[in-house]
């Protein structure tokens, strides 16, 4: 770790180790946002309501497993905890992509035993045992050849390597793929992933399932975000903005890329550009890269994410909080380091989808992230962020930068800062702000020329990715374009719930980000008693 990424006080930072954290609204207690899978331990009023209070602001759905129905059962429960807490929270779609799976219809567990023989075959016909694994992909056999590393196991689906195989290519014969097996392992349950390491996969990244949900469910539901699985070049984030385009509303989904294997990585910059956010699939790319540069690539790809001010999420964190009320000690600095090393949110899988402690794993990641958000260096990271940019800057670049630079002189408690659409607000957190950013989503009046209708929840959902921005949703009686009037009194409801929150006291300045007329203003204000 860089010296300038990290900043240390001694004896400071060291004495305050011992000290316990002080109590902070659990809203704004993180900068750093928390993604929770909804599953069978997740999935009832109750318990989404305890994920939302203990900081959870978006919510997954994982179509690799369960059908439509399902989904739509958990997600009504969502809106219902959402309607009881009142605290937002977004909607994810995850695609299945051009997921490989064995499919152990029996269920009965299958024992493979170190240096034994076993067959992959795309004869779905057939029982999996020991000798045999059907899987659904009729070619692996052309793009294989013998040395190549395969997985099957469980581990992408509950957290857990105790279930998995790793095979070594010996040979093929027709379509059929002989392999020599590394490791004794008990592969258990009806479905298992198989990942060919560093072999391109010949199968389209949405596919006409991934079609059917997002044509049906995706749409009625009109989501915020598209986790866009297995995404390997930068025509595959526009084919899946093309098909999405296609149904009314959700040409404003964001699609977030995610990076699982070496073809998405070759091809990183190109997908970047083209997509919203991106999301660094660590349980795959953890099969198909060495583990030593796994690090690499995280602490890289993190740092083009952060200059093109575009969200990156982090996956497989604390795995083992699965079926334990505490994670390793590993996976707590692992948590912390994706925090100093610049990513916005922490996705949850297994943890949440069927672990036995979805509430405290939330809670548990949510104080880490707010211990090392403490220790990031803010300055150097501005300093490094302006460089980045270079000059001249755009004007609303301009904005952004001076506004964090104001508050961080002025060290103020906030910023707040009014936006239709987000895009100034997410520039704002470009910058990484020691302080939260309250953005303030004024509703904007649009037509389809049939019906007319306010936007903003939408977009302020969508905030709810991006580390250090909190949305709040205007008066819509006030329109995009108010004058310096109504701008008073949107701001001042907004003070009145930094207030209520508990992050804005009496003499407190905060930094207020505005247009008034054609022109953008920053200024600076401090609260009286």
């Amino acid at each position: 770790m860089q010296a300038s990424q990290l900043l240390l006080e001694e004896p400071i930072r060291l004495a305050s180790i011992l000290e316990s954290s002080p109590p902070a609204p659990v809203s704004f207690s993180a900068m750093t946002k928390i993604i929770g899978t909804l599953g069978p331990k997740s999935r009832s009023v109750e318990t989404i309501e305890a994920l939302l209070k203990a900081g959870m602001s978006v919510a997954r759905f994982d179509f690799s497993w369960g059908d439509v129905e399902y989904h739509q059962a958990t997600l009504d429960n969502l809106n219902k905890a959402i309607k009881n807490t009142k605290i937002l929270c977004a909607v994810m779609l995850d695609t299945t992509g051009p997921e490989l799976q064995v499919v152990n219809n029996s269920e009965n567990p299958i024992v493979l035993e170190v240096d034994a023989s076993v067959t992959l075959t795309p004869d779905q016909t057939m029982q999996a045992s020991s000798e045999f694994l059907p899987m659904n992909y009729a070619d692996l056999a052309s793009v294989v050849k013998p040395g190549d590393t395969v997985f099957v196991g469980q581990y992408l689906f509950t957290g857990s390597e105790a279930t998995s195989v790793w095979l070594e290519v010996s040979e093929t014969q027709g379509n059929d793929v002989i392999c020599k097996v590394k490791n004794t392992a008990t592969l258990s349950g009806s479905l298992l992933t198989l990942h060919a390491s560093q072999v391109p996969i010949k199968l389209p990244t949405l596919s006409e399932v991934d079609k059917e949900i997002i044509s049906t469910w995706g749409k009625r539901n009109h989501i915020d975000f598209l986790s866009l699985a297995f995404a390997r070049s930068a025509d595959d984030v526009r084919m899946a903005r093309e098909y999405l385009s296609k149904f009314g509303g959700m040409e404003e989904t964001h699609i977030f890329a995610k990076i699982e294997n070496v073809e998405g990585l070759r091809h990183f910059d190109e997908i970047l550009k083209e997509a919203d956010g991106i999301i660094f699939s660590r349980g795959n790319l953890g099969i198909d890269l060495p583990p030593e540069k796994v690090f690499l690539f995280q602490k890289a790809a993190l740092f083009k994410c952060n200059m093109a001010g575009k969200p990156a999420v982090i996956t497989r964190v604390v795995d083992t909080m699965t079926d334990t009320p505490r994670p390793t000690r590993a996976e707590a600095t692992d948590v912390a380091n994706a925090v100093l090393d610049g990513t916005d949110a922490i996705m949850l899988g297994a943890e949440t989808l069927r672990g036995l402690y979805p509430v405290e794993t939330i809670s548990t990641v949510r104080k880490i992230c707010a211990e090392a958000e403490k220790v990031h260096n803010q300055a150097a990271y501005f300093k490094r962020t302006i460089k980045y940019v270079g000059e001249p800057m755009s004007h609303s670049e301009s904005i952004a930068s001076s506004a964090v630079r104001a508050a961080a002189k002025v060290k103020a408690s906030i910023i707040i800062v009014f936006t239709s659409t987000g895009r100034t607000a997410r520039l704002l957190a470009k910058y990484r702000p020691s302080m939260p950013v309250l953005a303030v989503v004024v509703p904007k009046l649009t037509t389809n020329s049939l019906r007319w209708k306010f936007s903003g929840q939408f977009q302020a959902r969508q905030i709810l990715v991006v580390r250090g921005l909190f949305p709040m949703l205007a008066d819509p009686r006030h329109p995009a374009e108010s004058n310096s009037a109504t701008n008073e009194s949107i701001l001042k409801v907004a003070l009145d719930h930094g207030k209520a929150a508990g992050i804005i006291k009496p003499h407190d300045r905060i930094v207020v980000c505005q247009k008034v007329g054609n022109s953008s203003v920053v200024k600076i204000i401090e609260l009286e008693e």
